[in-house]
């Protein structure tokens, strides 16, 4: 067991900012090297973490003697390599951002992976924010067993990145993994259950339709409707809108079997969705009785800081609060490599689906 943590990011842009500045919330969590090579990101990620080493490459990084801890929030599409490097060279509890890979040749890749020496841990944050955490600990209950699971994200459009990576299917995977995937993590996760077919009509309509980035267009998807039968003969669908900027709440989830309903409903981002007032909508959860009873509606209270640190609700302080005790040495990851992989191939199956027009068919049972 290891007093303080020593973590290194890899990876210094957005979502590595938003690591560093959810870290600092936790006890004796040190933030001790900086990776990134992006001159720009780095100097960023600086500011918040003065004390910690910059350097360019992963490589260097791995020199670190004292680090005994792993973030990796680079383009989704360096995942699988940086993983298979600091697989080889330096074996260290590893917090790897979502997707965990891209292409579906990259899973035997994947699979090699379960031999390494220390825990991986797959970014799914969407589990860990409050109002999602209380409708997946309660859905069972209410609803008697969900047979229907609705989620639909109505949203802004993805933000500009270094380089604009994130514009183009070749780097992301395609809107259904790079957003997706936390959807079909969650959808695996509420319904205990594993998907057997996918279908998906989705397209590019509304953003990014004008720009052009070293003389192409970009081929991101905005927005999509997936449906989803699972094992269980449960179904799940998604609706992913990414020119709702405007919604009072961004996300709203649906359970529903045959006691009940419970659903949650969650703003966007604090910096993005402010009111009047300057204050934000407080996510909600609902939970609605079949029969006998009328609907009874909770506010979930997020911390004004845990706000400010991040565009999750909070879910990337409460991911860390849970990744440290595995980086000790004290708890194994909650979110795995197969997780991880089966989030990614629903992803890939819906893009499939969306292109041929018919529904694909998904095979997660590698993984088990």
């Amino acid at each position: 067991m290891t007093d303080t943590l020593n973590y290194g990011i890899v990876g210094c842009g957005m979502m590595g900012q938003e690591h560093i500045r959810n870290i600092a919330f936790l006890p004796n969590v040190n933030i001790a090297a900086l990776c990134d090579p992006d001159t720009g990101m780095r100097e960023r990620a600086h500011e918040l973490a003065p004390d910690a080493a910059t350097l360019e490459t992963l490589d260097a990084l791995l020199e670190i003697p004292t680090l005994n801890g792993l973030v990796v929030a680079s383009p989704n599409n360096l995942h699988v390599e940086q993983l298979e490097r600091i697989s080889d060279r330096c074996p260290l509890p590893t917090l790897v951002e979502k997707p965990l890979y891209t292409m579906r040749q990259d899973a035997l890749r994947i699979e090699a992976l379960h031999d390494h020496p220390a825990p991986i841990w797959v970014g799914m944050a969407y589990r860990y924010m409050p109002p999602i955490a209380a409708l997946v600990e309660q859905a069972a209950d209410v609803t008697g067993g969900v047979r229907m699971l609705t989620i639909r994200e109505h949203r802004f459009p993805f933000l500009p990145k270094v380089k604009d990576w994130n514009r183009f299917n070749e780097n992301t995977g395609g809107t259904m993994v790079e957003k997706c995937c936390h959807f079909f993590d969650l959808m695996r996760l509420i319904l205990k259950s594993e998907p057997v077919r996918v279908m998906a009509s989705a397209g590019q309509e509304a953003n990014h339709m004008d720009e052009v980035i070293d003389g192409r267009r970009p081929d991101i998807w905005d927005c999509g409707y997936v449906i989803v039968d699972f094992e269980s003969g449960a179904r799940a669908m998604l609706e992913l809108c990414m020119f709702a900027d405007g919604s009072r709440y961004q996300s709203e989830i649906s359970a529903v079997g045959p006691k009940g309903k419970i659903e949650c409903r969650i703003p966007g981002p604090h910096r993005l969705m402010p009111t009047e007032d300057g204050t934000c909508d407080v996510p909600l959860v609902i939970r609605s009785p079949r029969r006998g009873a009328i609907a009874e509606t909770h506010e979930v209270r997020i911390e004004p800081e845990l706000l400010a640190a991040g565009s999750h609700n909070g879910a990337t302080y409460y991911q860390h609060l849970r990744f440290a005790e595995v980086a000790r040495g004290l708890a194994d990851p909650e979110v795995t490599l197969e997780d991880g992989a089966k989030a990614v191939e629903m992803g890939l199956a819906a893009q499939q689906s969306a292109e041929i027009g018919s529904a694909v068919a998904v095979d997660t049972g590698r993984f088990d």
